[in-house]
């Protein structure tokens, strides 16, 4: 058993109070929360006092195998920067290379406070990213890229037949293991790189087996003028159209909408994940979340990749998912309250999983961080939640995280990842790009 005791706790509850206190955590769980909780005998106890905690941030828009591109990558958009840089690297990608991949992103995000991910891999060697992450600790949704459409890049093209047994074999090794941290969730690219064939397939799997299904939409005009080409529609409506919209797909990006298909959204359940950082840099556009908020869509946060952000920092999607809507929509759009809310509640509703992680409640899995927020930077009353609300939104960043929990296990302390050294992951990474770039 473990106490973590005298933290000002930031519960994200239905009454989203924020109080001084204790959490019990027992079999990887919060088992009780409260003002005065006693210790018990042999229980482990870790003094928060000073330290503000909060429910372990949910991304919901990852690629664990780019982490290696980052800073390789820059001025470029969508189509170009995929083409050019991310594909052929991707290709080269070899199983150690993956790995070093996904450890580097990994502790990053581990250090920046989020304890779950949606990932969606690159086309080969996927087992790499789940032993990763099944290291690491981190609670991880991964699932192989798919990519088998004529016009897809010979280098990382499939066979349709070829893509959907691995994809089978992955689910079957996979899904629930590491005591449930670890789940499959199937990922093909966009509709550019899809068969629709193959979508069909994705849409009986997720169907039959209760997964979900995670690709990118509507993130570029050029792109949505490619789709429109090919299947006479729009992004979402052709998803519609082939029955794969609904609440277990998560749609990466959805910038630039059509009025019919935000109804589609909100009718059919379909989850949205809003990544700010990599929309502005590739030039792609800003999500009218304000307007996919009014609808009833779920909107959650995520980083996206590295080669496209240039980093994983929960912190600064927060932050500009709240700055980029003021212009348009006033300075009392998005709130820090509403945004922390996507950052945690929101996420875990993406991935279904609101029963389980995104508040601080008993019953709950024990995914929490601690946060010192007695910085020059981040300075907040404690005594004022709003306050301290604003702070971790508006001021704080992965410096300010000095505990992450998963399943009430610590798996990241001031920056350094539980078991591991982060000069040894930063070490292998820039060892495994060099031999990567002079593949490609």
């Amino acid at each position: 058993m473990l106490l973590l005791e005298n933290a000002l706790i930031v519960s994200n509850d239905r009454r989203r109070r924020v109080f001084r206190g204790s959490v019990r955590i027992e079999d990887g769980h919060i088992a009780k929360t409260g003002r005065n909780l006693r210790p018990l005998r042999g229980e482990t106890r870790v003094d928060l006092s000073g330290q503000v905690l909060i429910p372990g941030f949910v991304q919901t828009h990852v690629h664990l195998c780019q982490t290696l591109f980052r800073n390789l990558a820059d001025d470029l958009q969508l189509l170009d920067w995929l083409r050019l840089r991310i594909w052929p690297f991707e290709a080269a990608h070899t199983e150690k290379s993956l790995r070093a991949s996904a450890r580097l992103g990994i502790a990053e995000l581990l250090a920046g406070g989020t304890t779950t991910v949606l990932d969606m891999g690159t086309v080969r060697h996927t087992s790499s990213l789940f032993e990763a992450a099944e290291e690491m600790g981190i609670r991880a949704f991964i699932g192989k890229c798919l990519m088998d459409h004529p016009e897809s890049p010979r280098a990382l093209r499939e066979s349709t037949r070829a893509a959907l047994d691995e994809n089978l074999e992955l689910i079957s090794r996979w899904h629930g293991a590491a005591q449930g941290r670890l789940r499959y969730a199937q990922a093909p690219r966009f509709a550019l790189s899809c068969t629709t064939q193959l979508l069909e397939s994705v849409r009986d799997i997720s169907r039959d087996l209760n997964l979900l299904v995670h690709t990118h939409s509507s993130e570029n005009r050029e792109e949505i003028k490619a789709v429109r080409r090919l299947h006479g529609c729009n992004n979402v409506e052709f998803f519609e159209r082939i029955g794969l919209a609904g609440p277990r797909l998560v749609l990466a990006h959805c910038i630039w909408l059509s009025p019919q298909e935000v109804r589609i959204l909100s009718r059919t359940g379909t989850k949205v994940s809003h990544c700010p950082s990599s929309n502005l840099k590739l030039a792609s556009g800003i999500a009218p979340v304000p307007r996919l908020r009014g609808a009833g869509v779920c909107v959650s946060l995520g980083a996206d990749g590295a080669p496209c952000n240039n980093n994983l920092d929960m912190f600064q999607e927060m932050r500009l998912a709240s700055l980029v809507q003021k212009p348009e929509h006033g300075p009392e759009s998005m709130r820090a309250q509403e945004v922390f809310e996507m950052a945690t509640l929101e996420g875990a509703r993406a991935l279904g999983m609101e029963k389980e992680i995104g508040s601080i409640e008993p019953g709950k899995k024990a995914d929490l961080v601690a946060l010192d927020l007695l910085r020059p930077e981040s300075l907040a009353d404690p005594e004022k939640p709003g306050e301290v609300i604003s702070s971790i939104v508006y001021s704080c960043s992965p410096g300010n995280v000095t505990h992450t929990w998963v399943d009430g296990r610590l798996v990241c302390r001031r920056g350094e990842p539980r078991g591991a050294s982060r000069r040894e992951i930063v070490r292998e990474a820039l060892a495994e790009r060099r031999k990567l770039l002079r593949r490609v």
